[in-house]
């Protein structure tokens, strides 16, 4: 996000309790905690989604949502596992970084009409607005998600 634009104030969704944080942009990257259940709202990781909580984090989120769409039988998927967790730890906080698992949240997998795996997509505010298919290393995929946030 361009700093000349961005807002005062950002709503972030909490990875374990689901409640939308609203943020002075200020303080994203000074450990903020959820106002609600007071665990951290970034962990360094990717957090596990599925349907509802999977909506609700690339709809409020006021920051753009990395999604590895991934399944446990794919092997390029677990090959790029550890570069995903740390692409995570550089990202976060100016990315909230998930992980879909298309084997048990099917319904998302549909949606999204993923057709292969691993699938990295971008979310800006609800909408998809990038998706690379293939398995890729730590720099390849945070070079990736900063470029794509930057043209959304």
């Amino acid at each position: 996000m361009n700093p000349s634009t961005q807002p005062e104030s950002l709503h972030i969704v909490c990875p374990h309790c689901d409640a939308v944080n609203r943020l002075p942009a200020a303080r994203l990257g000074q450990q903020p905690s959820c106002g609600k259940c007071q665990k951290d709202l970034f962990g360094g990781q990717a957090v596990e989604l599925a349907s509802a909580r999977f909506l609700k984090h690339i709809e409020r989120n006021d920051i753009p949502v990395l999604v590895d769409f991934w399944a446990p039988w794919c092997g390029p998927c677990r090959s790029m596992a550890p570069a995903y967790a740390l692409a995570a730890q550089q990202l976060e906080p100016r990315f909230r970084v998930v992980k879909v698992n298309t084997e048990a949240a099917q319904d998302i997998g549909a949606r999204f009409a993923i057709r292969s795996i691993p699938t990295l997509a971008l979310f800006r505010n609800g909408r998809e607005v990038a998706r690379q298919a293939g398995a890729m290393d730590a720099a390849n995929i945070m070079a990736w998600a900063r470029d794509k946030a930057r043209l959304a």
